[in-house]
């Protein structure tokens, strides 16, 4: 259970797993940064970013 999980996108690991878009063609688990930068791109506008602290 130790094992840490990584980013499917740039191979970090992951401290908070999120699950790719099914739109975004992605298979496995992503990061919270890489998820952050591809709903940036697929949903362009203002986004409520809930981790500030980690920036």
């Amino acid at each position: 259970m130790g094992t840490k999980e990584k980013c499917t996108i740039c191979n970090s690991k992951i401290s908070l797993r999120f699950n790719p878009m099914e739109e975004w063609g992605i298979k496995g688990p992503i990061c919270g940064d890489c998820y952050s930068k591809k709903i940036d791109k697929h949903y362009p506008g203002d986004h409520v970013r809930v981790n500030k602290e980690k920036d």
